[in-house]
């Protein structure tokens, strides 16, 4: 291989026709051009690889340990951009990877270097850890010309294998589990991170995906009453080299390598059949599984980052670069590079990978990061993008949960509100309100009306539903909601960057100290505003989410972007105190409540609207007086009391008639001192029965209060009260 003259003032372009050594010849036929990646058929493996402007390419065939190379056999056959051909001699269990040819010009977008070994892009298994070194890029580091040189060191002994597998599973009496989305309510954990601490998880399985299927982890999620577990990302990543020269990890998994793969850390055996396993045991249990998905980029960077797969296959197809200056990638993502969603066979890629992991794998959904991304076109975001629209005739992917991170940092990145029909998107306006509101800031009532009613301003427009609105304060990035209620300053020295990285705007309060403390009254505080959050997630409109740990008190000690914490900082904790289990059984409570309520989740938006005929109205905002609220008390800016009237009994849009619902009176109390509310009459009622009080112990008897009587409400808290109705034959839930 050897390097030519440069071209222009300073592009290098290198041909690399020349084979760098071809061992054993293995029977080859011409195989098909589909499914793209190896797929065994029962008699033998077909290889398709998709690259527009390759001139070659080579299978690279190991022995079973990964570490020898057998042998390397050119693809024989060249269909519409598919290279492949079919080895009947191949088997399951087959070690593999491919070497690239073209022309190694990065002015031009092209980076193929047949000396790099490269991953399939649709590896259903990916063995072995990535090993840095310098062979790993393309271009030599330390030369001057950057990465215009060219780099001949060969890279194979650095890199994971690719390994054929056999799909066959019996999924037996195994059944989709197609919860409505009004009964959705989503628990965001870490296959890793939930259960390397848990006491009932042998050591052996802590950590992956058979950690997860251990009975007593089954039993408690199902105990809690949330429906569908979400899962960060599983796909096959990359630990970055700075954090590996820390001593730190890549921990979230927001740096995908293979988007058919799921991350080898977390299989406890050798067979991808461990996550089949997993999603069987978690649907016998009635849970859906979702996955946290990254396919707004890869871990490969930009110009100056390694070629591992999709840069040394076909880089300019794949990746979005600068126009004119194809040796340079446009970054909306802030890690390096962006995919082409714009291409089709990029856009084939993602949804095979999608539908591959809803019908092989069997999960319920996903939650896509940097969701605009994907709706991106190069005139920029356009909720009738090749992605988006794919999604929504797709027979598989429409029948899915579709969860959208409305973001990126992109030009016209922010985007909420702005996906089409039949998406679900994470609603950041709801975090930061109710943070606002909770921490007694000023004039937040308006906008706390607002988003308890699911943010109908962003989402109600051609026909979506609350449940577009996913309602949440705490996620994996940011504070746990212990440290919510302890910190105001980030603490993120153990991320190794000065405590510069992570949102320095948290909305967070420490109640008066920074960190724990031995204070009663500031702890007492603490929790209450926990049982604040956690009562106002679950009884707002919109479908709700809630990080895992956060009912166990888990504290991250004030990190605030633990991306990089594979350790005690982001495991949840199971050694549990006393104020650990009181919030637990609470969570419990509050979640029982949500899910006997209807009016709580109601699958269109409540308006203010009076039904003539009922004589009612859905929604009725209450001062502390128990009048109507008016123009000049939502303006006050000191005004931090609020009650919210649902009428279950009044339907004035869609088909009108009597509801069988409840009525429910809601009152928030965000002043630091007690209020009085009075408790307003309420047509065909008799009186009011508290049941819940965040001011108060939970194993209380009921209170039950006549209208015009006065609920007195301490600081800082939420009370929720049930009509008791006085028609005859009325039903009222029973507990």
């Amino acid at each position: 291989m050897t390097k030519q003259d440069a071209l222009g003032d300073s592009e290098a372009s290198v041909t690399t026709d020349e084979s760098p050594g071809v061992l054993n010849r293995s029977r080859v036929r011409e195989g098909w051009p589909f499914p793209l990646g190896a797929t065994w058929d029962g008699l033998g493996v077909n290889f398709a690889l998709f690259s527009a402007h390759a001139t070659r390419v080579e299978l690279c065939l190991f022995d079973d340990e990964g570490q020898q190379e057998l042998e390397r056999i050119e693809l024989p056959e060249y269909t519409d951009e598919i290279w492949h051909g079919y080895l009947p001699d191949a088997r399951p269990g087959q070690l593999y990877g491919y070497r690239v040819y073209g022309p190694y010009a990065p002015t031009d977008g092209h980076r193929f270097n047949p000396n790099k070994l490269l991953l399939d892009p649709y590896a259903k298994q990916i063995v072995g850890e990535l090993q840095w070194d310098e062979a790993l890029f393309g271009y030599t580091i330390g030369d001057p010309e950057g990465d215009l040189s060219f780099d001949e060191r060969d890279s194979a002994p650095f890199m994971p294998r690719c390994r054929v597998v056999d799909p066959a599973f019996t999924w037996g009496r195994s059944r989709d589990v197609q919860l409505p989305w009004d009964r959705t309510i989503i628990y965001e954990t870490h296959v890793r991170g939930y259960t390397m601490r848990h006491p009932s998880v042998p050591a052996a399985l802590r950590g992956t995906f058979s950690g997860l299927m251990v009975n007593e982890v089954v039993d408690y999620i199902c105990s809690l009453g949330v429906s569908s577990v979400e899962l960060l990302p599983i796909h096959a990543f990359v630990d970055d080299q700075h954090l590996l020269e820390q001593g730190l990890r890549n921990y979230w998994g927001y740096n995908t390598l293979g988007f058919f793969a799921p991350h080898s850390r977390y299989l406890s055996g050798a067979s991808i059949n461990e996550v089949k396993q997993m999603v069987a045991r978690y649907h016998a249990a009635n849970l859906e599984v979702i996955l946290d998905v990254v396919y707004n980029h890869t871990a490969e960077g930009n110009e100056l980052g390694p070629t591992l797969s999709l840069k040394g296959i076909d880089n300019a197809s794949y990746y979005r670069l600068m126009p004119h200056e194809n040796r340079y990638y446009i970054d909306d993502t802030g890690t390096g590079n962006t995919l082409n969603m714009s291409h089709p066979r990029v856009l084939q890629m993602v949804t095979d990978s999608l539908r591959y992991w809803a019908t092989e794998m069997r999960v319920d959904g996903f939650r896509f990061d940097l969701a605009t991304i994907l709706g991106r076109e190069p005139h920029g975001f356009d909720e009738g993008g090749g992605f988006l629209d794919s999604c929504r005739q797709d027979p598989v992917l429409s029948q899915v949960k579709l969860i959208a991170e409305p973001w990126d940092c992109g030009p016209g990145g922010y985007q909420v509100g702005g996906f089409p029909p039949g998406w679900a998107e994470w609603n950041d306006r709801y975090r930061d309100t109710v943070r606002s509101f909770w921490k007694g800031d000023e004039g937040q009532l308006p906008e706390l009306a607002t988003r308890l009613m699911a943010s109908a301003d962003f989402f109600d427009r051609r026909g979506r539903r609350p449940f577009a609105s996913v309602n949440f304060v705490t996620a994996h990035d940011g504070y746990t909601l212990h440290d919510l209620v302890v910190y105001e300053e980030k603490h993120n020295e153990a991320n190794g960057e000065d405590n510069n990285d992570g949102h320095d705007n948290n909305l967070s309060w420490n109640h008066g100290v920074e960190g724990p403390t031995d204070d009663p009254e500031i702890q007492a505080l603490r929790l209450r505003q926990i049982r604040n959050f956690f009562a106002t997630i679950l009884f707002s409109q919109g479908t709700p989410m809630l990080l895992a740990g956060d009912e166990l008190l888990r504290t991250q000690q004030g990190n605030n972007n633990a991306y990089c914490q594979d350790n005690e900082i982001s495991w949840v904790d199971w050694n549990l105190g006393a104020d650990a289990h009181a919030m637990i059984d609470y969570v419990r409570q509050v979640i029982a409540l949500r899910l006997s309520y209807p009016i709580l989740r109601r699958g269109r938006f409540l308006s203010g609207e009076y039904n003539e005929q009922m004589g009612l109205r859905e929604v009725t905002w209450l001062a502390p007086d128990g009048e109507e609220m008016d123009v000049e008390r939502w303006e006050d800016p000191e005004a931090r009391t609020l009650g919210l009237l649902l009428d279950g009994r009044a339907q004035p849009s869609g088909i009108r008639r009597a509801g069988d619902d409840v009525t429910l009176l809601l009152l928030f109390n965000a002043h630091h001192e007690g209020v009085t509310f009075s408790l307003p009459a309420v047509a065909r009622g008799s009186h009011w029965l508290c049941r819940l009080d965040t001011s108060h112990a939970q194993d209380e008897a009921p209170v039950y209060r006549s209208f015009g009587d006065v609920h007195d409400m301490e600081g800082r808290s939420l009370t929720l009260l049930e009509l008791v109705q006085d028609i005859p034959g009325a039903v009222t839930p029973t507990r």
